[in-house]
């Protein structure tokens, strides 16, 4: 499997690929990217049959129109799950309001606060797995093995500083979760930088 923090150089290359029609380059890029996609529509959509359609419907979508990415406008990892975020809000926002027409109960403000809970919770999500791996393990040590930084610096053989430093990054970066647009649309190719 290739490295996942592919160079912008691979980019452009998979782009021009699936733009000449190169099966292989599509299968390529779904075997890096899929779990992504899968995982985020999940996130949002809590649904395991939905998760499976906006895979394909993002899968497909790259492989019809691939020149709609733009490698100047950031990493392709990026604009998928920017992608997949915006199918997957918008399928959410379907099904939950033909649940409201229904009469299922609820309000459109109630579907508006589920779609900005899954939308922060989808780019959390994609924040933790985008971060750079020391980031991510300060973060794993500290709040799901709930070590203390002196402890998280013992294990990652970093100084206290090191660790404090990782962990304020860290934490930093998942801030941002909740910096998205309206109605938790993350920015044109944004997430996790």
């Amino acid at each position: 499997m290739a490295d996942r923090d592919a160079p912008p150089r691979w980019d452009r290359k998979m782009q021009q690929r699936l733009a000449r029609g190169e099966a292989a380059a599509l299968g390529e890029l779904y075997d890096r990217f899929s779990s992504l996609v899968h995982a985020l529509a999940h996130r949002v959509l809590n649904d395991e049959q939905a998760a499976d359609s906006i895979t394909r419907e993002v899968f497909a979508h790259v492989w019809e129109d691939p020149e709609a990415y733009d490698p100047r406008q950031g990493p392709l990892r990026s604009w998928i799950a920017t992608l997949t975020h915006r199918l997957a809000v918008q399928r959410l926002r379907q099904t939950e309001t033909a649940a409201l027409a229904r009469g299922g109960g609820g309000s459109t403000e109630e579907l508006e606060r589920k779609v900005r809970r899954a939308s922060v919770a989808a780019r959390a999500d994609y924040i933790v797995t985008a971060m750079p791996a020391p980031l991510r393990a300060a973060l794993d040590l500290a709040y799901v093995q709930r070590r203390d930084y002196r402890q998280a610096a013992a294990d990652l053989d970093v100084t206290e500083d090191e660790a404090r430093r990782r962990l304020r990054l860290g934490l930093q970066l998942l801030a941002t979760a909740h910096d998205s647009g309206p109605s938790g649309t993350p920015p044109e190719h944004g997430g996790g930088r």
